[in-house]
């Protein structure tokens, strides 16, 4: 038997991407399965995205760019977090990557070590811990389910310790779409500030904002919490361009020279053609954003109505992102289709096989109480799927 490394061994395997594949397979064997598993919207690409894409094709855009990103893309990425984040950045403070994932696995990369920890609020986006594992750190999770999915001052202050290196904040978050507000964030810089701490700000979902909530960075709140953020975003979620992985990150110059050696001697650049569409996205119109977010509104105000319409389901309303997360573990104990419901995980089995409905379970986010139902698909197979899953509910023994 092959001999992987302990590293290698300890990493787990994504839930997300687990379930999108199963349903794949099932639909392959001619199974009608509504998706709520997706982490992506169902939009296509914006035409002038795609063009841009199609144009550096057709023009020769396919060779070697600079590892860090194109200078006309870190300079876009410097204009958009001035215009719409009051954020000061030079070029030499940027760096494009291979999608916000890829940022952020740099970033563990460049900040840790062995020894180290990592705080991350619990419930989480699947890839943190096992991101942190790699980097040989450690991390720190911290319960948020019965403080409206956040982290609070006292949690955060108790759970540091001569160890801890950085935090990591999430909002918009998935899973839950919920936001800190400016307050909460000013809380919470004060004491990265008053320890020395680092945040990684994962900003994925900023545009995808409903209820007239206003997006505020952390690294918008003072010099001092500024020089001890990465703020990582892109493309993916704001301009439905999952597929064309572009992410990038802004923050000390030092930190983001670190992370482009590390980029260097793994991916080299990021997809050239894929920059010159993430030019065109980030300096583009708003319009298609706009009408994506209104039916991403509309989709997750149904979802939630209906959720907190169904019996022991208890769902917090999400402000952001495409996530509803609603709380299953009144179930546990029953049975569907003669699968016990015992934890999340068997719990979304369950509903997999016999309502054809796919969701995420909540073990994958830290927490076993819950399961993710994306919204980020037509209100249509969100009323099917509803549909089934209530009717998946009522079948339980």
């Amino acid at each position: 038997m092959m001999k992987l490394s302990e590293r290698a061994r300890a990493i787990r395997p994504s839930l997300t991407f687990a379930v999108e594949a199963k349903a794949r397979e099932m639909r392959a064997r001619g199974i009608d399965v509504i998706g709520f598993g997706a982490g992506e919207p169902d939009f296509d690409t914006p035409e002038h995205i795609r063009r841009a894409g199609i144009d550096a094709i057709n023009s020769g855009f396919t060779r070697y760019t600079p590892t860090a990103g194109i200078p006309e893309l870190k300079e876009a990425i410097v204009a958009k977090f001035q215009r719409e984040n009051g954020l000061e950045y030079k070029p030499s403070q940027i760096i494009v990557s291979c999608g916000a994932k890829h940022s952020l696995c740099n970033a563990f990369q460049a900040l840790c070590g062995q020894g180290d920890e990592v705080i991350i609020p619990c419930p989480y986006w699947v890839s943190y811990p096992d991101q942190v594992r790699m980097s040989g750190a450690t991390p720190v999770i911290i319960d948020t389910t019965s403080t409206n999915f956040k982290i609070t001052p006292e949690a955060l202050t108790e759970a540091i310790t001569p160890r801890t290196r950085v935090i990591v904040l999430n909002s918009p978050s998935n899973p839950t779409g919920m936001m800190y507000s400016e307050d909460e964030l000013s809380a919470i810089a004060d004491i990265v500030v008053e320890h020395d701490l680092f945040v990684l700000s994962d900003e994925i979902y900023e545009r995808l904002l409903y209820r007239g909530t206003k997006f505020i960075s952390i690294a918008s709140l003072g010099e001092e919490i500024k020089a001890r953020t990465l703020v990582v975003n892109g493309v993916s979620k704001t301009y439905a361009m999952t597929g064309w992985r572009i992410g990038y990150a802004a923050g000390d110059a030092d930190l983001i020279a670190a992370m482009n050696r590390i980029q260097s001697h793994s991916t080299s650049n990021p997809c050239s053609i894929s920059q010159k569409a993430a030019l065109a996205a980030i300096t583009g119109p708003d319009e298609p954003i706009e009408h994506m977010v209104e039916q991403f509104r509309v989709r997750g105000e149904y979802m939630h109505e209906r959720l907190c319409g169904m019996p022991k389901i208890e769902c917090v309303e999400p402000v952001g992102a495409f996530y509803c997360f609603p709380k299953v573990s009144g179930f546990y104990g029953k049975s569907l289709g003669g699968i016990e419901l015992k934890d999340s995980i068997s719990f979304a089995d369950a509903i997999l096989e016999k309502a054809h409905v796919a969701v995420v379970a909540g073990a994958g986010f830290g927490t076993e109480d819950y399961i993710r139902m994306s919204y980020a698909t037509s209100l249509e197979k969100i009323k099917e799927g509803l549909d089934r899953f209530e009717q998946a509910l009522n079948d339980m023994k």
